[in-house]
């Protein structure tokens, strides 16, 4: 069957070459232009910022991104292109012989070269993460904050406990594989007769097989469901940093541990401020009286308004800095500094008398326009 899914790397506006870095990248530029919370009641950049999520869980992954550069969406969604048997996806290769090289090797030199493949697919396994993205502000990253999100994720349906069968039934030994999940097979190939093995067609490597399924998850033994979930920001989180939260991502295998949710944080921009590393930076407007007497600020911080005295004779341009009013160090103690940068505003359209006033001070100073001639220039020429 044809991939009816769109490519995860187009989703993502890139290339198969592309590095782990442009994949995430994209992703954050993506997340944050079509995030819920920047497109309230937008269906369709809610629905792109699904797609978007589950095209970065995928390219992200090494392992699955290599099953899905190799298969396709075959090869990361055991249900995707399944037929009438359900079979989907068994990794099949080399004329669709289903079987690991490990296992080929292993007939021959006694499972050196990674057997056991029996007992791992059918062992405990962890369940898949899952990634999101979330849009706090400025301050709400400083200062750490609480939301409240809602997730889709796979878990064991609660009906059958995860077993695939219908209430009063258990799934059964499956006679194939004898529960074994794979099957043996001889194979005549160029250097002989080679034993492989493979997933077992018949219950389809879990070794189980389930007559009377579970009408709520129809065999599956997983359903999806919305879960509500509490994220923590710790204060002093930066943009593009990402909290993993654990077993709060898909249902694990046969008894194995639920995955992780990774939220990853991006943070809006401020009005004001600007942050580097834990310091935080910003801009203050002065006039030039204010700068050549000196002058008693109130500076505008993350923690309200400040007092900052100002010595006379500051130049535009000037740093001073607030220490300990910058960011909460991430899970440690103490904080960053504020660094405020003066701006002096020369005052423009001055009446003849602030001229003349100006010109006076200019004249005092010892200081005179160039280029132009002063109030005083021109008097004492006419004389």
């Amino acid at each position: 069957m044809a991939d009816q899914k769109r490519d995860y790397y187009e989703i993502l506006g890139l290339t198969k070459n592309a590095s782990d870095a442009d994949i995430k990248k994209a992703y954050r530029k993506l997340a944050k232009e079509n995030h819920p919370d920047v497109n309230p009641d937008n269906a369709a950049a809610e629905a792109r910022f699904k797609e978007i999520n589950e095209a970065y869980e995928i390219l992200s992954d090494p392992d699955k991104k290599g099953k899905y550069d190799q298969f396709g969406h075959a090869g990361v969604d055991p249900n995707y292109g399944a037929g009438a048997d359900g079979g989907g996806f068994h990794g099949g290769g080399f004329g669709g012989m289903d079987f690991d090289l490990g296992d080929i090797f292993g007939s021959f030199f006694g499972g050196g070269f990674g057997g056991g493949g029996a007992a791992a697919r059918n062992g405990p396994r962890k369940g898949e993460n899952v990634h999101m993205s979330l849009t706090v502000s400025f301050e709400e990253a400083a200062f750490g904050c609480q939301r409240d999100v809602t997730v889709q994720v796979i878990q064991d349906c609660d009906t059958c406990h995860g077993t695939g069968a219908a209430a009063g039934t258990t799934p059964e030994t499956c006679g194939t594989c004898r529960g074994t999940g794979t099957v043996q097979v001889q194979r005549r190939t160029a250097f002989g007769v080679m034993n492989t093995s493979g997933p077992c067609q018949t219950c389809h490597g879990t070794g189980k097989i389930v007559k009377q399924p579970c009408t709520k998850c129809k065999g599956k033994g997983k359903v999806r469901k919305n879960q509500k979930i509490q994220v923590n920001i710790p204060p002093g989180i930066d943009d593009g940093q990402t909290i993993s939260m654990r077993d709060k991502g898909h249902a694990g295998t046969n008894g194995g541990p639920a995955g992780d949710l990774m939220v990853t944080v991006t943070v809006r921009p401020h009005k004001e401020f600007e942050r580097d590393g834990y310091s935080v930076h910003s801009r203050h407007h002065v006039s030039v009286i204010q700068a050549m007497l000196g002058a008693e600020l109130e500076v505008e911080t993350l923690d309200g308004k400040v007092k900052y005295t100002l010595p006379d004779g500051t130049q535009s341009g000037t740093v001073f800095r607030l220490k300990g009013r910058g960011i909460p160090y991430l899970q440690s103690s103490g904080r960053g500094d504020h660094f405020v940068t003066v701006v002096v505003d020369i005052p423009g359209g001055l009446n003849a008398e602030q001229r003349e006033l100006t010109e006076k001070l200019g004249e005092s100073l010892g200081q005179y326009a160039t280029g132009k001639q002063g109030f005083f220039e021109k008097r004492k020429k006419k004389k």
